[in-house]
């Protein structure tokens, strides 16, 4: 039996051929309800695309735009320091595992060092039209997780997926750290290591950002501790080398012996309470960095996500897909654990790790 083809569903819905392609190819000059009305003849008599067919006809039809014949990405900087590739804590990580995978996929990567956020979306579509590019990588968002409305004729017309965390309307494809495996790792490590009574530092905008999933796994890494040694997060919003009054009544009232946390700056003040680190309350980052590379803690691989973005990004371009013509789909990092001396191992994990192997004479 011959498989159904585009003339088939021009029959039945009564458009032209063109218009059929168009539709199934997710163009945005073709009406939502008549888009949604073809890709439902199309359902209804079991046409498939050949996904090498579609892929090849997209690359002609563009002609080889990006220069010899290579295709172009753009990777949009949302934050408003026009440094953040290089300067920012986090972003940089972001950017080696875009350009590394970019690289390995066979597209140049077009990196946007200026913040777009101010830039008026038309002008910046036409830009991006203009080089040819196929799609945008969205990173450095880090204060809302609500996208800048100027974006709109971008993301209405190509892919696009963000690095880091998940907007809200509209909501975009997007790769990040599972942030709900960081805290449960972070606790984990902290009670296998010998400390019964764990705390959260954290700033709840950062919480927010992530749908709350940092204190949703750090409350279920408690969840078999006795109810007495399950301690309340301590929230804040203050960077200052003196710990605010706030923190010390926390620290005096619950006593932890061990505190998760994304911020070097509760080690000062811990050292301002007399509090000694690790002896009466060890430290564990929530998300590792090299600036400080003598604490515990948790490996999100930012790199991988800038990667993971990057591959999302190729398979929306090759289904012709733009970022709200797409269901929002999510790609998320497992973490993994890197040792330190703000967290020294208990004296049976010591035993257990120089264990000798019996002798062979």
């Amino acid at each position: 039996m011959k498989p159904p083809t585009l003339s088939d569903i021009a029959v039945l819905t009564g458009l032209t051929k063109s218009a059929v392609s168009l539709a199934l190819r997710h163009d945005p000059r073709i009406p939502t309800e008549t888009r949604r009305r073809i890709e439902d003849a199309a359902m209804m008599i079991g046409y498939r695309r050949n996904a090498v067919v579609a892929h090849l006809m997209s690359e002609l039809r563009k002609g080889g735009h990006g220069g010899g014949g290579v295709s172009g990405i753009a990777l949009l900087n949302l934050n408003e320091n026009p440094k953040a590739f290089r300067t920012h804590p986090t972003i940089p990580a972001y950017v080696q595992g875009c350009r590394a995978r970019a690289e390995a996929l066979g597209y140049l990567l077009d990196e946007f060092h200026e913040p777009v956020i101010g830039m008026e979306g038309n002008r910046l579509l036409k830009i991006l039209q203009a080089r040819g590019l196929r799609g945008c990588i969205l990173t450095g968002l880090m204060r809302s997780n609500q996208l800048p409305p100027t974006l709109l004729p971008v993301i209405k017309n190509m892919p696009c997926v963000i690095t880091g965390l998940s907007t809200a309307e509209p909501r975009l494809p997007f790769a990040c750290a599972d942030h709900h495996a960081v805290a449960q790792l972070a606790i984990a490590r902290s009670i296998s290591s010998g400390r019964k009574r764990p705390g959260l530092v954290l700033d709840r905008a950062i919480d927010e950002l992530v749908q709350g999933r940092f204190t949703a796994g750090f409350f279920i890494g408690q969840r078999d501790l006795p109810s007495g040694d399950r301690i309340p997060p301590f929230y804040h919003s203050e960077s200052s080398s003196k710990p605010p009054a706030a923190f010390a009544a926390w620290w005096r009232r619950h006593r932890p012996d061990a505190i998760l946390t994304l911020y070097h700056v509760i080690e000062d003040w811990l050292k301002a309470l007399n509090v000694r680190v690790p002896d009466e309350t060890a430290l564990i980052q929530l998300e590792c960095r090299p600036v400080q590379e003598q604490w515990a803690g948790v490996n999100q691989h930012n790199d991988r996500t800038g990667a993971a973005a990057v591959d999302l990004l190729v398979q929306m371009i090759h289904a012709g897909e733009t970022a709200l013509s797409t269901y929002p789909r999510a790609v998320l990092i497992e973490p993994s654990w890197e040792p330190g001396n703000t967290l020294p191992a208990s004296k049976k994990q010591a035993d257990s790790s120089t264990i000798k192997k019996p002798s062979l004479k």
